[in-house]
């Protein structure tokens, strides 16, 4: 097993992921007790397959996740410096295929895009969470997003972990537009404490919507995100007809050997 510091160039910050890679996927039972006893946002289980590509799934402490940006950028990263793959790789999960490839300075991801959908009014479990109303609210497949209109704000915001994890494994994204002549066009933080991640320092799927949304707001097809957590994290984003392509770093912080039950 490895793990990785993901979306940085520098050990301890970004977003760390462990990797394993196996030969034949664990059982889910077992899948999830590795995952809770690393009590990272994600490992993740990559295997090869014959036509030269990978599958690959991700697991929180609670349970498997449907797409995890910063573990994949992680299990790139394994395959590469430790594995030996030089070419593009080709990952198979959840939500489809997803490619990395090496560029100056890290990685590049292509995951879906996957567009805002509108909400009127904020689900009723979040009803206590803002002291101020959002600028606006949204939602993809499996978060709920709040713009919080700017940046101070997002970074100022106390997440009542209690009444987020209502949402069950559903998460929650705030976010807001950086102040002119930051380096940062947008910021966001990620919490989903009804899987077992309180705060998420990086996430890479989120941008798979935030792109979008502020593309479309600011005019832009290219974008840099921070994600403001303690820990923290740069992405280079650039937004095609029907992809998101993320740019980052990754730095292998550990390997080890993993005792797991036998029988």
């Amino acid at each position: 097993m490895y793990q990785v510091d993901a979306f940085t160039d520098r050990l301890f910050e970004g977003n760390p992921a462990a990797v394993l890679v196996v030969d034949e996927w664990l059982a889910d039972e077992l899948a999830v007790s590795v995952a809770s006893e690393n009590n990272l946002a994600e490992t993740a289980f990559v295997r090869s397959r014959s036509d030269g590509a990978w599958d690959l799934r991700w697991f929180a402490p609670a349970q498997e996740v449907d797409f995890c940006g910063h573990a994949t950028i992680a299990t790139a990263h394994i395959l590469f410096t430790e594995l030996g793959a030089s070419s593009t790789l080709v990952f198979h999960t959840r939500v489809g295929a997803l490619r990395v490839s090496q560029v100056r300075g890290g990685y590049r991801l292509d995951v879906p895009r996957l567009d805002p959908e509108p909400l009127a009014v904020l689900p009723q479990e979040l009803s206590g969470v803002f002291s101020v109303p959002p600028a606006g609210i949204f939602r993809n497949f499996e978060n709920i997003f709040a713009d919080l209109g700017n940046a101070d704000a997002v970074r100022a915001f106390v997440p009542d972990l209690a009444e987020i994890s209502r949402l069950g494994p559903v998460g929650l994204v705030v976010t807001g537009q950086e102040s002119t002549g930051r380096r940062a066009h947008f910021v966001s933080r990620y919490f989903v404490p009804g899987a077992g991640i309180p705060e998420d320092p990086v996430t890479g799927s989120i941008h798979a919507t935030l792109v979008p949304y502020w593309a479309a707001r600011l005019g832009l097809d290219r974008l840099t995100a921070y994600q403001a957590s303690s820990r923290g994290g740069w992405l280079g984003c650039e937004l095609t007809e029907d992809r998101v392509l993320l740019e980052g770093g990754a730095v292998t912080f550990m390997r080890a050997d993993v005792t797991l039950p036998t029988g």
